[in-house]
């Protein structure tokens, strides 16, 4: 997609501060971070959301979540715990519809708002 903001992280047209990349997922931290450690796993392929996802996604959506817990592990928050979070449409708070997992962690987590 040529306006969505996540598409354009992943072709390097905007900068991210980058956690882990393949060929088909990204990590990159969040640039409005809740948690100290708060980073968002994007599939490369545009997805909107997961209302969009079909069968064919499965090996990438599968691979978010495997990635978020290797990024769990870097940042060094998989002991201790962490918390992932996919929002969905407008009323979960989703502002970027390409979908992605937060990865949020570093202390211990209330009741977080989680938007994007």
């Amino acid at each position: 997609m040529d306006d969505c903001i996540f598409c354009k992280i992943v072709k390097g047209e905007i900068p991210s501060r980058k956690v882990f990349e393949n060929d088909r997922v990204l990590a990159f931290h969040d640039i409005q971070p809740l948690a100290p450690a708060h980073v968002l796993v994007i599939p490369k392929k545009h997805i909107a959301s997961m209302n969009e996802a079909q069968e064919e996604d499965a090996a990438v959506l599968g691979e978010l979540l495997l990635t978020a817990k290797q990024v769990a592990g870097d940042l060094g928050i998989a002991e201790s715990g962490y918390r992932l979070v996919n929002n969905v449409g407008p009323d979960s708070g989703q502002l970027v519809y390409h979908i992605h997992v937060h990865v949020l962690g570093g202390e211990q987590l209330g009741g977080l708002n989680v938007k994007a």
